[in-house]
């Protein structure tokens, strides 16, 4: 496979959701050790609302799938968190417009869209310990891998490596963003959940073509 489809997408967004909710008590814990311990139960939230959008999905293009998605996040997530996931799916949509398939450059420029527009929403930059931390090194990662022509397969688990790199990194940050930010330097040595979320979300994208 060199090309994901509309299905495909579909598909990816009903599993970004199933993995999101099995991991609702794994999110709030690791949330509890910088924040409101919240995380895993809002997301989860929106993405129970996506899951039951899932069925009407099917007849639309692979932007206007996304860009529904992250509408629906925003509208059934609380907090600070459901702008950020919901600019992620609708900036991504923005930038395949009209596309019917999806190859390596298409994914690179998607989520370069997604992380320009968190990046100015949540005013934040990577190195903060927020969800960037994991969605900037796997879009580097996509990006090089389209400049050099990379295959569809090796490129996403490129991307899913960077970002699995991104959380464990996040371990080491003090928070500058968020209810984190409070915690200062005690949250040395934990992991942010927001950057956990979006490594499970390269990882559904790189099993999705295995």
């Amino acid at each position: 496979m060199e090309k994901l489809t509309a299905s495909d997408i579909v598909n990816i967004v009903a599993e970004f959701s199933r993995t999101i909710i099995a991991n609702r008590d794994y999110l709030n814990e690791l949330d509890g050790k910088l924040g409101d311990a919240d995380f895993g139960t809002s997301i989860s939230s929106g993405c129970a609302a996506l899951d039951k959008l899932v069925p009407d999905l099917g007849a639309n293009k692979p932007g206007m799938v996304l860009g529904k998605s992250g509408t629906t996040l925003i509208r059934s997530m609380g907090g600070a968190s459901g702008p950020l996931f919901g600019t992620i799916f609708m900036r991504a949509g923005k930038e395949l417009g009209d596309a019917t398939e999806i190859g390596v450059k298409e994914l690179a420029a998607m989520f370069a869209a997604s992380l320009s527009g968190v990046k100015a929403l949540g005013k934040s930059n990577a190195g903060d310990k927020t969800l960037i931390d994991a969605l900037e090194p796997a879009t580097l990662a996509l990006e090089t891998a389209a400049a050099e022509g990379t295959a569809l397969r090796e490129a996403l688990a490129r991307a899913s490596v960077a970002a699995a790199q991104g959380v464990e990194n996040t371990k080491n940050m003090v928070a500058n963003r968020g209810r984190a930010h409070y915690v200062g330097e005690r949250g040395i040595g934990h992991q942010d959940a927001g950057a956990t979320a979006i490594h499970l979300l390269f990882k559904v994208f790189a099993d999705s073509v295995n």
